[in-house]
């Protein structure tokens, strides 16, 4: 009895897992409505802005798809990201089968940047950008969270430290269990230097697919990301706490 109850047990598992969401990103529109000429104002400063990502070395999932939105009456960029997958949680049966990150760049009357914010979950992380030149943003390895570059321990929430997340990346069955529904890795299984290590330059400029003006992108991102994405907070200061380490 016990090993039927078992076997019931581990098929019901395992047609969950199979059951894990797929993503759906849709092909690009040949035209998107409000999406900025290209020699608009300000999709010539969403380029001149936009982010050089740093990912760590071994990061597996690609960067899919990436929307400028330009804020019409603050001096602000948001740069929405859609990577292929989030390493952890992938098997769970209504979880957002792609990872949406977004990297805010604040900019002086000059044009030129002078806040940064980032997406780290749950939180946004904000860094002083004056003076500093073209915006760094490191990308963690498996699960996308974006630190300004340079972004020291002690600014990252005690929770969600990268020590934290490190550990997390050795939860081997969640990370098992994710690689039955979808390709990904199976654990980090490399050392805590490794996992801080940014050193894969990825320029956001080129890989941007739309660029819009808007304080409300959700119509155009849904063209371009597909309907389910994960809609996390649009502009820093709406709906999420932000978390002020001074970074360097």
């Amino acid at each position: 009895m016990r090993r039927v109850v078992l076997l019931a047990a581990i098929a019901v598992a395992a047609a969950l897992i199979g059951c894990g969401p797929r993503a759906h990103v849709p092909t690009l529109p040949p035209s998107l409505a409000g999406v900025l000429p290209p020699e608009d104002s300000g999709a010539v400063l969403a380029r001149q802005l936009a982010p050089t990502l740093y990912l760590q070395r071994d990061e597996t999932f690609q960067l899919l798809r990436a929307v400028a939105v330009v804020h019409p009456s603050r001096p602000v960029i948001a740069y929405h990201l859609l990577w292929r997958d989030d390493a952890m949680g992938a098997w769970l049966p209504f979880t957002t089968p792609t990872d949406q990150e977004i990297v805010w760049v604040g900019y002086d009357s000059t044009g030129a940047p002078s806040d940064l914010w980032t997406y780290w979950h749950g939180t946004l992380l904000h860094a002083d950008w004056r003076g500093k030149g073209q915006v760094l943003v490191d990308v963690q390895w498996g699960k996308h969270g974006s630190l300004p570059r340079g972004t020291r321990p002690a600014d990252l929430p005690p929770l969600r430290s990268m020590r934290a997340f490190y550990a997390l990346s050795w939860l081997l069955p969640d990370l098992w269990l994710g690689s039955f529904s979808r390709p990904g890795p199976l654990c980090f299984c490399r050392s805590f230097s490794r996992y801080e290590q940014f050193t894969r330059p990825l320029l956001l400029a080129p890989r941007l697919d739309a660029i819009v003006r808007s304080s409300n992108p959700y119509a155009v991102l849904e063209g371009v990301f597909g309907v389910r994405y994960s809609r996390k907070v649009e502009w820093p200061g709406e709906g999420e706490r932000a978390y002020r380490g001074e970074s360097p």
